[in-house]
């Protein structure tokens, strides 16, 4: 998956969607890295995407990346 400015989202990225700039990517299912906290056992189902854990939103999906979210640094 690629953020709007066609960077390759990776495991670790921090994150900004919204007012909410705590956002982590957690685990990558389009290059099978998972972390313990989320882990491949239970995330690999759904086949594309990745999982970002923001302190706001919670743990959200994402198969695309939506506009407004920006990388803020590689972790």
């Amino acid at each position: 998956m690629k953020y709007a400015d066609g960077q390759e989202v990776k495991l670790g990225d921090r994150v900004k969607l919204g007012q909410d700039e705590g956002g982590v990517v957690v685990c990558s299912i389009d290059t099978g890295e998972y972390t313990d906290e989320c882990p491949e056992d239970q995330w690999s189902y759904l086949k594309k995407g990745v999982m970002i854990k923001f302190p706001l939103y919670g743990l959200i999906h994402y198969e695309e990346a939506e506009p407004d979210l920006q990388l803020l640094g590689r972790g």
